[in-house]
C-alpha cells in the first residue's frame, strides 16, 4: 500500500482539508489511475455534511468525489482492457458482487452488493470505507473503469460520470428520439446535461424554469423553447403535448403541473431528490394513462455507451475549473446555485501542497 494526498472532512461541520490516505497496490485485476480532474456533485456536499444520515450515514473521515477522470499509471497482470498511459474514468461505483441478476444484465447500480466510490465499506480493508476522487490517485477493479474519448475536454468529461449518466439513462430508457417532444424541468447541473442529450437524440426540447434569466442559456445549450413555469398561460399552451419529462429539481415543487403537460402514455421521471414526499394527483395520472418514475445512474455498459455517444457528438458538461484549495468555497457557491453548471477540480493543484 502507498500514501496518496487527498482532501477530507473530519466531521459534518468541518471544512475539507489536506490529508494523506492509504491506497492499495494494484492487484491481479486492478487499474491504478492518476486523477486529473474530479467533478463536484451535490451528493458530495450532502454526504460530507451527513445530510442523508437516515439512509446513508457518513463515516468520517470522508474523501468525496465520484466523477473521476485520469490517466492509467499501472495495471495488474490480469488486466486486458487498459495499459499505462490510457485515459480512463471512474463513476459512482467501484465494485459489485458480479453474480446477481442485475450485474449479469449490466445493471450494477441495482446490485445489493454494489460498492460506492466513496463512503461504502471497503472490502479490501485498506480503510474503513472507500475514499473518492478528491485525491491524487485511485485503484479500481478493471470492470468499473471506463474508457474516455480522446477528443473530449477532460475537465468537462468528469461530470459525465454522474450528471451525464443520470440524465442519459432515463432518456434512453424511455425512448427519447427524433419526433418526440421532451421537457426538461430545471436548468442546473443535471438539467443542462438533459438538454444536451435530448437535443442530440433528435427530440423537440422544451426547458421549464422558474428563472426568466435562464432563457438565453437554455437556447444556447440546445432547447427549442423555454417556458417560465410560473406563467400559467405559457404552461397551458403545452398541456397534454409532451411525450416525456425529465424532472431535475431537488427543491420542493408541484409536479402535478408538469404531469398535466404529458400526453397519453407520457412519463415523467424524477432524477432530482426533493427532501419531502411529493403530492401526486391520481386523476392527473388516470386520465391519460400517464406514469411517474425515478432513475439514479446507469450500469457500466450504459455508462460506457454514454461516454462513447458524447465522443461522437462532442458533448461535455459546462464546467468551471477550480483548484482543490477552493473546494470549500465551491460548496458554499453550490448551495447558492452560483455555478454554470458544474465545478471540476483540477487535481494537479493538489501536487503543490
Amino acid at each position: 500500500m502507498g500514501n496518496a494526498k487527498a482532501y477530507s472532512a473530519a466531521s459534518a461541520t468541518a471544512a475539507l482539508a489536506r490529508t494523506q490516505i492509504q491506497r492499495r497496490d494494484a492487484t491481479e485485476l486492478d487499474v491504478q489511475i492518476e486523477i486529473l480532474f474530479c467533478g463536484i456533485c451535490h451528493s458530495d456536499l450532502h454526504l460530507v455534511r451527513n445530510e442523508w444520515s437516515d439512509v446513508m450515514p457518513t463515516v468520517y473521515p470522508i474523501v468525496p468525489g465520484h466523477e473521476i477522470v485520469g490517466r492509467v499509471t499501472k495495471v495488474g497482470p490480469g488486466v486486458t482492457k487498459y495499459r499505462p498511459g490510457d485515459l480512463a474514468s471512474v463513476g459512482c461505483m467501484v465494485d459489485s458482487d458480479g453474480t446477481c441478476p442485475h450485474c449479469k444484465a449490466g445493471l450494477e447500480q441495482f446490485c445489493p452488493g454494489m460498492t460506492l466510490t466513496f463512503n461504502s465499506p471497503d472490502k479490501h480493508k485498506t480503510a474503513p470505507v472507500t475514499y473518492g476522487g478528491y485525491s491524487e490517485s485511485i485503484v479500481v477493479d478493471e470492470r468499473f473503469v471506463l474508457r474516455v474519448p480522446a477528443n473530449l475536454n477532460l475537465a468537462g468529461v468528469a461530470p459525465l460520470l454522474c450528471a451525464g449518466i443520470t440524465t442519459y439513462s432515463p432518456l434512453r430508457h424511455w425512448g427519447v428520439s427524433e419526433g418526440k417532444k421532451v421537457g426538461i424541468v430545471g436548468l442546473g447541473g443535471l438539467g443542462h446535461m438533459g438538454v444536451k442529450f435530448a437535443r442530440a437524440f433528435g427530440a423537440n426540447v422544451v426547458v421549464f424554469t422558474t428563472s426568466p434569466s435562464k432563457k438565453d442559456d437554455a437556447i444556447r445549450l440546445g432547447a427549442h423553447e423555454v417556458v417560465v413555469s410560473r406563467n400559467a398561460d405559457e404552461m397551458k399552451r403545452h398541456a397534454g403535448s409532451l411525450d416525456f419529462i425529465l424532472d431535475t429539481v431537488s427543491a420542493d415543487h408541484d409536479i402535478n403541473q408538469y404531469i398535466n403537460l404529458l400526453g397519453v402514455d407520457g412519463n415523467l421521471t424524477l432524477v432530482g431528490a426533493p427532501p419531502k414526499p411529493l403530492a401526486l394527483s391520481a386523476f392527473a395520472l388516470i386520465f391519460g394513462r400517464r406514469s411517474v418514475s425515478g432513475s439514479s445512474i446507469g450500469g457500466i455498459p450504459e455508462t460506457q455507451e454514454m461516454l462513447d455517444f458524447c465522443g461522437e457528438h462532442n458533448i461535455t458538461a459546462d464546467v468551471e475549473v477550480i483548484p482543490i484549495q477552493k473546494v470549500n468555497e465551491a460548496y458554499e457557491r453550490l448551495l447558492r446555485s452560483d455555478v454554470k453548471y458544474r465545478f471540476s477540480i483540477e487535481m494537479a493543484s493538489l501536487k503543490s501542497e
